[in-house]
């Protein structure tokens, strides 16, 4: 597992390749009365990928991705990572808008939303899936698509993995060409200007521009000034995929109202900008994540964010905030599984650490920080960020009338809730 928090034990281990391995293994499950656990890409913060003394279903071994430059769509496999499906996209200058750490499970971010560096412009991964196969609960195998099952489709575009064992999707892919790429530091004492510019600039940033901000340790890369390294500090950072010549053009309102104290711009390939993700969060450290939808970054949330800051435990922790919207708006709320389209920020507390002995104040630490902006916070949040679930977050997530609706499909799926180690739905009750 990714999350080092989390050591667990499985009574087996179905290592499966195609999905009729799936099957039998679910089947077995059934017929022993062990509890089925489901693994993709392993990447979950919360962990529910494994169990103790369950059956793990392990998909790892399923990463084939085929690509139909014509047609625009990519065939991946249930186990595949983001990177998986980069690599095979990237040589045809297509992408599928994914998230950006490369070694992320596809099912997992897809079913649950993505949100990643083309969002603004194309939507959310979960958008994107234009027919799934689907080994059910009981061992049968179906293919969902808008003539077959619309109902299962609906559900899987952001309900999370509730109603089947996913083991190929078909991606509609977009084009894609170079990207401006900027990333601009300030320091501490700066950030309240940074975040006051930030806020007047995000919600009239063009579709095709995607900012991102994050309160964390600086490295110690040449183009960061030498007083800022390895201390505390504010990183805004821009991706541009729209003509590279018109990036520098679309980002001056933002940083040439707030002047950093360094910058780093360029021009990079989609592929290239996606790989950026990989090794900021190692597979192996330990991971507590506190996320919240905004409704707006208030002055007031600067002093919040600061002070978190300076009581971080861990130099390897983060609060990171971006605005949403664009494209994730223009899908009508009905015709898919994921609410809170219309969130405006998101905020996303990471604690980041390596000894055990630290997990109870890393921990103590995201609650608080996660806490400190509660008074912004508004109604739902991010299904694949939730970690440490209290009763009734799940509903909150949907909303009443969704979440009865994905009951309903749960119950037509997967009656017995055999799929029941994630963030769950019941299946609806009997009337």
């Amino acid at each position: 597992m990714w999350n080092g928090l989390y050591d667990r034990r499985p009574a087996f281990v179905a290592r499966c390749r195609t999905a009729a391995d799936v099957s039998a293994a679910l089947r077995h499950a059934a017929d022993e009365s062990l509890e089925v656990t489901v693994r993709g890409g392993g990447h979950g913060v919360a962990g529910t990928a494994v169990a103790d003394g369950t059956l793990l279903i392990d998909l790892s071994p399923m990463r084939a991705v085929t690509v139909d430059p014509v047609a625009r769509v990519a065939h991946a496999a249930g186990g595949c990572l983001v990177g998986d499906v980069d690599a095979a996209t990237a040589p045809h200058g297509l992408a599928c808008p994914l998230g950006a750490a490369p070694r992320t499970g596809l099912g997992g971010l897809a079913l649950g939303g993505g949100y990643g560096w083309l969002a603004r412009r194309w939507g959310l991964t979960c958008d994107h899936i234009e027919a799934a196969e689907v080994v059910l609960a009981d061992g049968s195998i179906v293919e969902a698509t808008e003539d077959r099952h619309p109902d299962l489709l609906w559900a899987l575009r952001g309900g999370g993995g509730n109603f089947g064992v996913v083991t190929r999707f078909t991606l509609r892919l977009r084009p894609v060409g170079p990207v401006h790429h900027q990333v601009a530091v300030y320091p501490m004492k700066e950030a309240a200007a940074a975040l006051a510019a930030y806020r007047a600039f995000a919600g009239h940033q063009p579709r095709d521009l995607r900012t991102v901000g994050s309160f964390r340790h600086a490295g110690r890369q040449e183009w960061i000034p030498a007083r800022l390294r390895g201390a505390p500090a504010l990183f805004l950072t821009a991706a541009w995929s729209g003509d590279p010549a018109d990036g520098p053009a679309a980002t001056t309102p933002l940083f040439g109202t707030a002047p950093p104290a360094g910058v780093l711009a360029r021009v990079m390939s989609h592929a290239d900008l996606q790989a950026l993700g990989d090794g900021g969060e190692p597979s192996g450290h330990r991971y507590f994540v506190r996320s919240s939808y905004l409704d707006d970054l208030p002055p007031g949330a600067a002093v919040r964010f600061t002070d978190a800051v300076r009581e971080m435990p861990s130099p390897l922790s983060s609060i990171g905030f971006e605005y949403l919207r664009g494209a994730v708006t223009d899908v009508p709320d009905e015709d898919s599984a994921f609410p809170r389209r219309d969130a405006a920020y998101m905020c996303t507390v990471s604690a980041q650490w390596t000894a055990p002995g630290g997990d109870a104040e890393n921990i103590a630490w995201a609650r608080r920080a996660a806490d400190r902006v509660k008074p912004f916070a508004t109604r739902g949040g991010y299904v694949n960020h939730l970690q440490d679930v209290r009763e009734g977050k799940v509903l909150e997530v949907y909303g009443t009338a969704r979440h009865r609706r994905l009951a309903v499909v749960k119950k037509a799926y997967d009656p017995g809730n055999v799929l029941r180690h994630n963030h769950n739905i019941p299946p609806a009750a009997d009337r």
